[in-house]
Formats: C-alpha cells, sequence, structure tokens
C-alpha cells in the first residue's frame, strides 16, 4: 500500500489512476446497479470525471499521510530514546 500511495514511478501512478477509473464508474454506476434509476451517458460521464479529480488530492494526501508515518518510524529506528 505505501508503495501504491507514494511511489512516483510510472507504473504507481498508472495503477492509481485505473483504481480512481474504477472506483469512479462503480460509484456513477451505483444508481443503475441497485436499481434505482439510469442515469444518461452524459450526466455520468461528468460524474466520473468529478470523482476522479476529487479522488485525486484526497490520494496525494494519504500518501504524505503514509510518507509522514514512514518518516517517523526512520527516526524512531535511529534515536531509540526518542519519545512518539
Amino acid at each position: 500500500m505505501e508503495w501504491f500511495l507514494r511511489s512516483n514511478s510510472t507504473g504507481a501512478r498508472v495503477l492509481r489512476t485505473i483504481a480512481q477509473g474504477l472506483l469512479a464508474v462503480l460509484v456513477s454506476a451505483l444508481p443503475e446497479i441497485i436499481g434505482l434509476f439510469k442515469l444518461d451517458p452524459v450526466v455520468q460521464s461528468a460524474i466520473v470525471a468529478g470523482l476522479m479529480a476529487i479522488l485525486s488530492p484526497i490520494m496525494a494526501e494519504l500518501g504524505k499521510t503514509v510518507e509522514a508515518k514512514a518518516a517517523k518510524k526512520r527516526m524512531a529506528a535511529q534515536d531509540p530514546t526518542a519519545v512518539s
């Protein structure tokens, strides 16, 4: 999970984009899956694009949180007298 969120390699970026797209499509298709109603394809496309725009900064913040925790662990491993 740490590699998925923190890595800036091409593979990690592609996987994050795919995950965001799949999640956005699932959320936009949820009303139809549940059987409530069917959205117009144009509206559904707008929802997918909007969700991906929202998910991108959320994943960036998650990556920063994971990085901060990893840095804290590294510092604690280097200085065993440090209080956590």
